[in-house]
């Protein structure tokens, strides 16, 4: 996002989210990936925090009237928490399982981070694509 015109980066094409719109949803969704692997250390329950699926949060975010450099920083903070908190973790707790509740799969730890990354990774695909999709 750096150097990209603000432009680019509040375009909503098609009414979709804009690249700063899927930025702060990864942002917002930090809060829950912490709580899932305190849900997996902390033996709290069977079955994973459960995700809201509507998004309200991002939708009620109002991203777009926010800087990007500011969103960035609070992205960048809370995923040094997240992985400053699975540093603390002993290899075995990786292996830790509890189920998914969309899903309805048991998940180990490992699985569940491999599951952020990838949901990271479409929404910077995302990104990437609304960003080239405008020229500015």
């Amino acid at each position: 996002m750096r150097g990209v015109a603000r432009e680019k980066l509040v375009y909503k094409p098609s009414g979709k989210w804009s690249a700063q719109e899927h930025a702060g949803h990864l942002c917002d969704l930090e809060s829950l990936w912490s709580k899932r692997v305190d849900d997996f250390v902390e033996n709290n329950g069977n079955t994973l925090t459960t995700a809201d699926l509507s998004n309200r949060r991002t939708d009620e975010a109002n991203h777009n009237s926010h800087p990007a450099k500011e969103m960035l920083a609070k992205f960048r903070a809370a995923r040094r928490q997240l992985l400053d908190k699975l540093e603390e973790l002993q290899p075995e707790s990786f292996s830790l399982t509890k189920l998914h509740p969309r899903l309805q799969q048991p998940m180990r730890l490992v699985d569940h981070l491999y599951f952020a990354a990838e949901h990271d990774d479409h929404h910077l695909a995302k990104m990437w694509e609304t960003i080239g999709s405008r020229s500015t």
